[in-house]
């Protein structure tokens, strides 16, 4: 007994000492920090050994070196452009790019995204077209393959698109794939023997370090990204998985939103790869900006793109200010699709201001969760914008897991980031942001389609919720900082 004594009297102290580094060094944000206190205290067992998987700040560390940047050559093609904008003498195509100046800037001198304008864009909002779109293009490849997935199945799709990679490597292509840790924990190795014998390259983001315990549980890499030959680019929503073409009952069908890009900015996509791969293999990539991987080519189009990057690593979080740019700048109208929402205070107050003062907002939300304690906080936050106007859609076609924002039906973000904070704060993400009308409006004429297929959540209806779903919103809410 007396052991046992002992043994709960330093669990208590390691929750204090938790505690007080929580409060006093960590500087994490209120909501944050009282969100890890109440786990703290509640279950003062295993709080301290949650706090250590879950709660380690990241923001001190800078994992992908200005080096790296340096050494693949666009430091001086950013300078170039922050100067140009600064002096109002750059050479905009796109009225929609030159409206959004402000946002260009905030995106180039904050998260080093060159603004590129001789791009296009395909979108596909259905999985079966996405990879029918992909295989083909892999399997034209001439000179190498970059895939980054935070999902990786060996499933029917994964072992189709391994096959077709194990070829490509047969025939002298440059195969190399990434994958997430913890989103691939089923994933082994051997699934891609064949690949690696054929000279193909296979790495894990943040692997476990100690079997069956992964101290950066908490920090996972979400992107989703492909580059073929340098020319063709692929980031979206879409993971690799039979899930994604609608073949699991438990979703049913799969709707989601993904881009294939040609044109200049699948140089900034590579550069992400780039500099993602050099931090989790152990042979990083010694490169220059060199024709192999940043290839001269005609223009493919006219559509302005940014892609823009975030990460626990980051000073900013260069996602979230622009989408809250993006939604100040709002003149009619604001769409969002999500699967989960879950704002912090800023965005949220944003979209209330915005709903206030007669913008039209519109979020679209899933039916039916694939996280539990994430879709009742998603509800919670959703009731503080029927308060003020806004209008919710519950999408009943299966699920919605598309990450995209249209304003005014002239801009759009489109990539890997939800509306929630682990994306803002603990993911690493990406996504582009399109300064063209017809993208936005195509994406919009998408929007409204899925609207046929959704049930509006009025506030009437919201109020009816039974207690006890009122009761696990609440919890959810207490807890969604640190979901």
């Amino acid at each position: 007994m007396e052991i046992l004594a002992i043994l709960l009297i330093l669990l208590f102290l390691l929750n204090i000492l938790f505690a007080g580094v929580i409060i006093f060094l960590e500087r994490k944000e209120p909501s944050a920090t009282w969100g890890w206190l109440l786990v703290l205290f509640f279950i003062p067992h295993v709080g301290f050994i949650l706090y250590l998987i879950f709660g380690q700040n990241l923001t001190r560390r800078r994992l992908f070196d200005w080096d790296d940047i340096k050494k693949i050559g666009i430091e001086k093609m950013i300078d170039q452009q922050i100067a140009a904008l600064k002096e109002e003498r750059f050479d905009f195509r796109d009225p929609h790019a030159a409206k959004n100046r402000d946002l260009i800037y905030m995106h180039l001198i904050n998260n080093d995204a060159v603004l590129t304008q001789d791009n296009d864009i395909d979108i596909f909002v259905d999985g079966q077209e996405k990879f029918e779109a992909l295989l083909k293009d892999i399997a034209k490849a001439k000179d190498h393959i970059h895939l980054q997935y935070y999902i990786f199945r060996a499933d029917h799709i994964g072992k189709q698109l391994i096959q077709l990679l194990t070829k490509k490597a047969k025939e002298g292509v440059e195969v190399r794939i990434l994958y997430d840790a913890m989103g691939s924990r089923r994933l082994s190795k051997r699934s891609f023997r064949h690949l690696i014998a054929a000279g193909g390259r296979v790495e894990v983001f943040f692997p476990s370090r100690i079997p069956l315990i992964n101290l950066r549980l908490n920090y996972r890499n979400h992107r989703k990204l492909v580059i073929i030959d340098g020319k063709i680019g692929y980031v979206g929503g879409f993971n690799v998985g039979d899930e994604y073409l609608g073949l699991n009952p438990k979703f049913g069908y799969w709707r989601d939103t993904h881009l294939r890009i040609t044109g200049k900015a699948v140089h900034a996509i590579q550069t992400r790869f780039i500099l993602d791969w050099n931090q989790a293999a152990p042979t990083r990539y010694d490169i220059q900006y060199s024709d192999r991987y940043f290839p001269e080519s005609r223009p493919a189009g006219q559509i302005p793109i940014q892609i823009v990057t975030s990460g626990p690593d980051s000073e900013w979080e260069a996602i979230k200010n622009g989408y809250i740019k993006m939604i100040s700048n709002a003149e009619k109208s604001i769409y969002i699709q999500t699967p989960y929402f879950i704002p912090d205070a800023s965005l949220l107050d944003a979209l209330r201001i915005a709903a206030l003062s007669g913008k039209d907002v519109r979020i679209m939300i899933p039916n039916k969760p694939d996280h539990i304690f994430v879709y009742w906080a998603t509800l919670s936050y959703i009731g503080e914008l029927l308060k003020v106007g806004a209008k919710v859609y519950i999408y009943e076609n299966g699920f919605i897991h598309a990450k995209t924002i249209i304003v005014d039906e002239k801009i759009s973000s489109v990539g890997t980031a939800n509306i929630d904070v682990r994306s803002f704060r603990l993911n690493f993400e990406v996504n582009a942001f399109i300064y063209h009308e017809e993208t936005a409006q195509n994406l919009s004429e998408f929007f409204k389609q899925d609207l046929t297929k959704c049930q509006e959540l009025t506030m009437d209806r919201y109020q009816l919720r039974p207690l006890r779903i009122r009761f696990k919103e609440s919890i959810s809410r207490l807890l969604s900082p640190i979901l």
